[in-house]
């Protein structure tokens, strides 16, 4: 694949971290910092619509998260839902087309319920797609792939000799979405924490200090603006 240069990233994805910093920072419940958190989702969806950026997935709830205190666990859940309901009619009028991937039956049913309606209400909408990562983790998502592998190749729907890297890719949670361009970490930290680690072997990264309740629609740009002033060269040798 030729060295390209792109000013604007097709799809975005963001490991939204630091609601839980900044709430012990103003002492303040950890939930009010997730609750902070979800002014940021609004703030780069729309950021993402100006910029004509066609998909934006958001780490919202890894399967480790489970692991949390269940008090927190069920606030986030609450969160969730009260979110899914109180912003879709928003989406509606953005043009944004909502979808979802991970272990969704996972999920609290009064969640599932909220996710399918929103999804189906935002279906026909054709701008940004706002895709929610909820109850994922990456290595999770390749063993289901795996797994999904397996059964078409028992089913004789396809050949073992027939796998491949594009092929593996047809069965991971993203079939139907591009890779992401652009990664943005938000809290400093440098590690993936177990987000789409098939999909990001080529994408640009980019980490801020700034906790995620902080990041706005500027921070975003900013990000943006920075993908488009490098070079990706996929393995090839730079022109420059």
């Amino acid at each position: 694949m030729a060295p390209q240069t792109k000013a604007v990233p097709r799809h975005v994805a963001i490991i939204m971290d630091g609601n839980g910093r900044w709430a012990r920072a103003r002492g303040l419940p950890r939930i009010k910092g997730h609750e902070k958190g979800a002014d940021a989702v609004r703030a780069c969806v729309e950021a993402c619509g100006e910029l004509k950026i066609e998909f934006l997935t958001l780490y919202a709830f890894s399967a480790e998260n489970w692991q949390r205190p269940k008090g927190e666990v069920f606030a986030l859940m609450r969160l969730l839902e009260r979110f899914l309901k109180e912003k879709t009619p928003e989406l509606l009028e953005k043009n944004v087309r909502l979808q979802a991937i991970g272990r969704l039956t996972d999920l609290p049913p009064g969640c599932q319920e909220q996710l399918h309606t929103s999804i189906e209400q935002t279906a026909g909408n054709d701008g940004l797609t706002l895709i929610l990562a909820l109850s994922y983790g990456g290595r999770l998502e390749i063993i289901d792939g795996i797994k999904s592998l397996l059964r078409a190749v028992e089913l004789g729907h396809i050949d073992k000799a027939m796998i491949d890297v594009e092929m593996f890719s047809k069965h991971l949670y993203t079939r139907y979405y591009p890779d992401p361009d652009l990664l943005i970490r938000t809290s400093g930290e440098m590690r993936l924490s177990n987000f789409l680690l098939w999909q990001l072997s080529y994408t640009e990264m980019y980490v801020t200090p700034k906790l995620w309740p902080d990041f706005g629609k500027a921070d975003l740009m900013e990000a943006v603006k920075d993908f488009g002033s490098r070079q990706r060269r996929y393995g090839a040798v730079s022109s420059r």
